[in-house]
């Protein structure tokens, strides 16, 4: 069901029309292209999974009654749906003088909604007392089934937990249970590498920022909303994700075919000063965290199959002196995922918050582990940082 919502269909619609244009070109070059090898079959469960990422849900669907967005494409449009986006998720927690953390109830929940449904009974409110508020940019999700079907010993291979080399870097792998299978996995999905596979990370998501319960995650979040609210609140039975009785697909399984078919952003024009610039990202130590390419196992989809990922980045926790103070998983409040650079000259502005405006500003910011190559930058020439901007901008 879509209701009639005025000028935000006629986005969504404009939006949806230019990344169809898009997907039949099928070139990785134009964001919100398919991915290239798939089948047709997989093609138009590509294009079902782009129909409930834009879909505008209600709260006859299960819509809140806590939630951040109305749709996936609320918080994923730029450049096109499945990019980043501007609307910054609220999480919140304490910090004692000892310095110890801990979220806002016994659980460990630090996610505040911003919106609900009825909005005078059931909007979450924050703590007054919390100590630390945190604010979170969506992550593109271009090539997303890429990262995916990367090795978790490809992963692992890269740890560095003691610093063994003395190069001052000394990233972890986040090793989570993956809630939709119960397996051990190397997370990789997420500001805090808290999800493995993208089943989970976006059923977490359906249920997290937009309140519609499924089979991975069945029980409602609202911090601070009681249970006699919740009632009230919410009446529709969980989960609220029911299977297509035409297709036999949930929600959730639009999202991951979505997500797992989508292409990676492909590279722009690689100037002359731009390959010196990427020279130069390397010999200032930025490659060793934002490692250029990673490959995937071994599959029977040829998609998949031993694929190159040049998305620069290990997908593993760092300190970099950018985290956002807050405990998730088995990321510490000072610890973020390396961010993919693929697809960079979309995004903006940069960092976990967006609270850099350019790409040197976000590499000025940078601390602890990559204290280093932010000192390095800063020795460049102005001429030879114009080179390495020139390289990012290439991204």
């Amino acid at each position: 069901m879509r209701p009639t919502l005025g000028g935000a269909l006629l986005l969504w619609s404009a939006l949806v029309a230019f990344q169809t244009t898009a997907i039949t070109q099928t070139s990785q070059v134009v964001p919100g292209s398919a991915l290239s090898g798939i089948t047709d079959v997989e093609f138009s469960e590509f294009r079902l999974g782009l129909d409930d990422f834009t879909e505008v849900e209600t709260a006859e669907e299960g819509l809140g009654p806590a939630f951040n967005g109305t749709s996936c494409a609320v918080c994923h449009s730029l450049p096109v749906i499945g990019g980043g986006g501007v609307i910054l998720e609220v999480r919140a927690g304490y910090d004692d003088a000892a310095g110890n953390h801990a979220g806002l109830n016994a659980a460990g929940d630090t996610l505040i909604h911003m919106l609900s449904t009825p909005s005078h009974t059931c909007q979450p409110q924050m703590p007054d007392d919390v100590t630390v508020v945190a604010r979170r940019a969506p992550i593109p999700l271009f090539g997303a089934g890429l990262v995916e079907a990367i090795p978790d010993e490809t992963l692992m291979a890269l740890e560095d937990p003691i610093d063994r080399n003395r190069d001052g870097v000394s990233g972890r792998a986040a090793i989570v249970v993956d809630v939709a299978t119960g397996q051990r996995r190397v997370g990789r999905f997420g500001w805090k590498a808290q999800h493995a596979t993208l089943l989970t990370f976006g059923a977490d998501a359906y249920r997290n920022e937009m309140g519609i319960t499924n089979d991975v995650f069945p029980q409602e979040f609202a911090f601070g909303v009681l249970a006699a609210q919740m009632r009230s609140c919410d009446p529709i039975p969980d989960p609220e994700d029911k299977r297509d009785l035409r297709t036999g697909r949930r929600g959730i399984d639009n999202f991951e075919s979505f997500m797992r078919f989508l292409a990676p952003v492909g590279r722009g024009e690689i100037t002359d000063a731009a390959a010196d610039g990427e020279r130069m990202f390397s010999a200032i130590g930025c490659a060793t965290c934002h490692v250029p390419r990673l490959v995937t196992g071994p599959s029977a989809h040829p998609a998949f199959n031993r694929r190159a990922v040049d998305l620069f980045s290990d997908l593993l926790l760092h300190d970099i002196g950018t985290g956002d103070g807050i405990r998730q998983g088995v990321a510490e409040p000072s610890e973020i995922r390396t961010p993919a650079l693929w697809g960079l000259r979309f995004r903006r502005p940069l960092l976990h918050d967006g609270s850099a405006a350019t790409t040197a500003a976000s590499i000025e910011r940078h601390g602890g582990e990559a204290e280093r190559s932010a000192r390095a930058f800063a020795r460049l020439t102005p001429g030879e940082r114009d080179r390495l901007l020139a390289f990012l901008r290439s991204l």
